[in-house]
């Protein structure tokens, strides 16, 4: 079996800098220490972290008055933070840059006195970080019939930004329909959706061509990695999402010759090895990587982890 591995694949530079933070403030403070959200949507991140003593908590409440406590890559937002400064919290915030150029995107044009239309899903924690930046100027649509059911007037300033870990192609769904409605509305600067979510998903629909089946390493809450295996079936190839080795499944690979291995942006390598090793001994597996990718981002860890840092080793 020919096991064409993706490239690029898994983390992206927004989710190394929140997973270092997290690293680094174990490693400085040791716990307790609290991460608002899950740091970045992967169950395995997750677990090592609350195996060093971490607690991941979905109100701000729930972390005790003066202690530390880390907003995740996602972003939170200003009612939360106001929350956890009447707590007297010590903030660090991970959230990462591409998520921030959203927010400050929905905060400007709502000052301008715009409304806004919010591409993206409902309940997921970054855009429910996005929308609290501007609740009574956003309105949130997750499809093209959300579009149709709104109600603007020619004479309103409306613009659209996206959640940055949409597909590509069901956003430009949602885009062409907020364009036929709303031909005035405006477009952010540039496009929200960010980089990595654009390479993994441009990779995959180039190389799934030539596979019978795609392994998308990923958690069933991460957006970026569903969207992977939806674009890989939408554009013909079966695909399969799975956190680890133990979920692989003999039946998937009956009369499959050729399998397409990537990751989502929230995914440990070491889990796509493991994996890899598994399509070696038990199916006779070929490795075969894809030309490599040097996507050159990298974001600096949050100002005030650097400030503690520095007066600690004072």
């Amino acid at each position: 079996m020919k096991v064409i591995l993706a490239s690029p694949r898994g983390f992206c530079a927004g989710v190394h800098m929140a997973i270092d933070t997290v690293q680094e403030l174990v490693d400085l403070i040791g716990p307790p220490l609290w991460v608002f959200h899950e740091i970045v949507h992967n169950k395995h991140v997750v677990d090592r972290f609350i195996a060093q003593g971490v607690t991941f908590v979905d109100s701000i409440d729930e972390v005790p008055n003066g202690q530390t406590v880390v907003f995740s890559a996602h972003g939170v937002s200003p009612a939360v933070r106001e929350r956890a400064k009447a707590r007297d919290l010590k903030m660090i915030d991970a959230t990462c840059p591409l998520v921030t150029k959203v927010h400050v995107e929905a905060r400007r044009y709502a000052k301008q006195g715009c409304k806004i239309l919010l591409v993206g899903h409902a309940g997921h924690d970054e855009v429910e970080g996005t929308f609290g930046e501007a609740p009574d100027a956003i309105t949130i649509v997750e499809s093209p019939a959300d579009v149709e059911a709104t109600n603007f007037s020619p004479d309103e300033q409306l613009v659209y930004l996206t959640q940055t870990t949409l597909s590509i192609d069901d956003a430009n769904v949602i885009i062409d329909a907020i364009k036929q409605k709303y031909p005035h509305c405006k477009a952010p600067p540039k496009e929200d959706i960010c980089y990595a979510t654009t390479n993994r998903q441009g990779a995959v629909r180039e190389l799934a061509k030539s596979a019978d089946l795609t392994l998308v390493v990923g958690s069933t809450n991460s957006s970026n990695s569903v969207r992977l295996t939806e674009i890989s079936k939408t554009d013909g190839t079966p695909a399969e999402l799975l956190d680890d080795k133990s979920e692989l499944r003999d039946e998937w690979f009956e009369g499959v010759g050729t399998v397409l291995v990537t990751a989502g942006a929230s995914a440990p390598d070491d889990l796509v090895q493991d994996i890899l090793n598994e399509l070696t001994t038990r199916y006779g597996g070929e490795v075969q990587e894809s030309t490599p990718v040097d996507e050159g981002m990298q974001f600096a860890l949050p100002v005030t982890l650097r400030v503690m840092k520095n007066e600690m080793a004072k």
